[in-house]
């Protein structure tokens, strides 16, 4: 656990029992034959992605995702021997690396199959592969009406192995398009069929997301890619009208009044005076800004929990420090805890109602706690 005895008293608790919960929950729901590959991505969706990744590990994750080349070698560095796919493929130059670190890239582009080929050649091996279909989501992938040109080339290159194919669902979430979704899946189908009848068998196939997982379940292939439900996010990213699993959060965010004052009616607060008391306040200093992630788009609109009952956020949050009227917060004292994300009492607030404040996603709001709020790791 991470000391904060002689730091800033602003943490996040990542609650790894939790991930836990959430990843035996999904495994039970998936069934026998369906591995799941954890998203540890951008630092594992802001959670940390080493002691995720260790955890997972001991639980029997079978893969990891994660976006770059670079992410994965950090992994590798720490002891982690799970199977590594680089979601986001790799930049030219970095196919050394991938054999020097295990890593299996995703390929969309035949000049990144021929470099992949040349260095596991030089290196005396056979690289495996997944190779991603562009179904409908737009952004990487071979396009699904240029797959069969793509594998004939593809079939001249000895030292590499097509060893999953892939595809990402772009709306599963959206209920209203789910005429799309099931178009997507009927188009990988077509793939996957493309893929064998060239002569190709991927051991691996995988087009599920979290909703995907969720709310389509011939979607699942043999692989799924999870990463909002597993931490706990699943309001704002999976299909609401689908009956939500027992998921539960792991990620809270915590600080601690340093300062507390009383000013009259008419007092304006923070850069531009944007909030001016409409009563004699009480007003209190929380040592967490928007480099820490405190967005400033909850300049007076945001929340805290205080002695298990809510502040609202006044004035503009600034870089390192943000204001919380606790007027009707009886007996509050410095150094009393502040929960900007987590339950108190009978209240709570979550990752998914800030998103949906600042008009924006749960994971943008846990991805976006800066790494200078160090993570306190528990188990139970």
């Amino acid at each position: 656990m991470t000391d904060l005895s002689s730091s800033r008293p602003t943490w996040a608790e990542i609650n790894l029992a939790n991930l836990i919960h959430n990843y035996q929950l999904m495994k039970e729901y998936l069934g026998a034959g369906v591995a799941i590959m954890p998203a540890l991505k951008a630092n594992a969706y802001g959670h940390g992605a080493i002691e995720c990744a260790r955890a997972l590990q001991s639980a029997g994750a079978e893969w990891f995702g994660v976006a770059l080349p670079e992410e994965g070698r950090a992994l590798r560095r720490s002891g982690i021997r799970t199977s590594l796919l680089c979601l986001g493929g790799f930049w030219e130059g970095q196919e050394c690396a991938l054999m020097e670190h295990r890593l299996t890239p995703v390929i969309f582009r035949l000049d990144l199959l021929e470099r992949l080929n040349l260095a596991a050649k030089s290196a005396g091996i056979v690289a495996d592969y997944h190779l991603k279909v562009d179904t409908g989501m737009g952004r990487l992938g071979v396009p699904h009406s240029e797959l069969r040109p793509f594998l004939h080339r593809a079939g001249s290159f000895e030292n590499t192995r097509l060893d999953g194919i892939m595809t990402h669902l772009a709306s599963a979430d959206v209920p209203e398009k789910r005429e799309f979704t099931e178009r997507q899946i009927a188009l990988f189908e077509e793939a996957v069929a493309a893929i064998r009848s060239g002569g190709y068998r991927p051991r691996w196939i995988h087009w599920a997301n979290s909703a995907g997982a969720h709310g389509y379940p011939g979607s699942h292939g043999n692989l799924v890619r999870l990463g909002g439900v597993l931490y706990g996010l699943w309001r704002d990213v999976t299909d609401r009208s689908r009956e939500p699993l027992e998921w539960r959060p792991v990620m809270t965010l915590h600080t601690r009044i340093m300062f507390l004052k009383s000013v009259p009616l008419g007092t304006p607060l923070g850069y531009g005076g944007t909030f001016v008391t409409s009563r004699k306040s009480r007003i209190a200093t929380l040592p967490i800004g928007y480099e820490d992630g405190l967005v400033r788009a909850l300049s007076n609109r945001g929340q805290v929990l205080i002695r298990k009952q809510i502040a609202p956020i006044v004035g503009r949050v600034s870089m390192d420090l943000t204001l919380i009227d606790v007027t009707d917060v009886p007996e509050v004292s410095v150094g009393d805890r502040a929960v900007v994300i987590g339950v108190d009492g009978p209240n709570q607030i979550t990752a998914e109602e800030i998103a949906a404040q600042i008009g924006s996603l749960s994971y943008e709001v846990t991805c976006g706690i800066s790494d200078r709020v160090p993570r306190v790791y528990v188990r139970s």
